[in-house]
């Protein structure tokens, strides 16, 4: 193997990227504490209640004019109109401040990196996720892919080179 094998692109120059940047992928693992104490979870939307009918008021106190006269709360859903599944699971997490959009699915320990203000050479991480780049597999011939910073690893220095996205200098930790 050698520092050209950068793999194969089979998202063929359109998938998991922008124009200047393909999508970086990595692992929860590799900066999970980062990723626990900063991701935001997902959850599913909310049902209407079923038995106020959104309303929030408590349905058998309802008069003729569709008015809650005792000022009571459904008893299903404490006034809030809406059902949430006490036991549902996040469908995602997701970290958009500080000029990073990243999303991790439920289901999934890769993370998506799919904007920042850093990047790094890497090989491609097809065919998992076609034309984006698995930014763990550091390669100095490889392609431009979106990462994390130094500041997301416990140690506060990145495994890989990064660079910054507006002037394509190396950022040291």
């Amino acid at each position: 193997m050698t520092d050209h094998d950068i793999g194969i692109d089979y998202g063929m120059g359109i998938t998991n990227r922008d124009a200047n940047f393909h999508y970086g992928v990595i692992s929860q693992h590799e900066v999970l504490q980062s990723w626990a104490d900063s991701s935001e979870a997902i959850y599913p939307d909310p049902e209407t209640c079923e038995t106020c009918e959104g309303t929030g008021n408590a349905p058998f106190a309802i008069d003729a004019n569709g008015r809650n006269n005792d000022g009571e709360l459904c008893p299903d859903c404490n006034g809030e109109g809406t059902i949430i599944d006490e036991n549902s699971e996040p469908m995602r997490f997701e970290y958009t401040v500080d000029g990073y959009q990243c999303f991790q699915s439920s289901d999934d320990s890769d993370i998506f990196i799919t904007k920042s203000p850093y990047f790094t050479y890497c090989k491609y991480c097809s065919p998992c996720a076609p034309g984006a780049g698995d930014i763990m597999a550091s390669n100095p011939a490889g392609i431009m892919t979106y990462c994390f910073g130094h500041d997301w690893f416990e140690d506060g220095k990145a495994p890989y080179p990064v660079y910054d996205c507006t002037n394509g200098l190396p950022v040291l930790p």
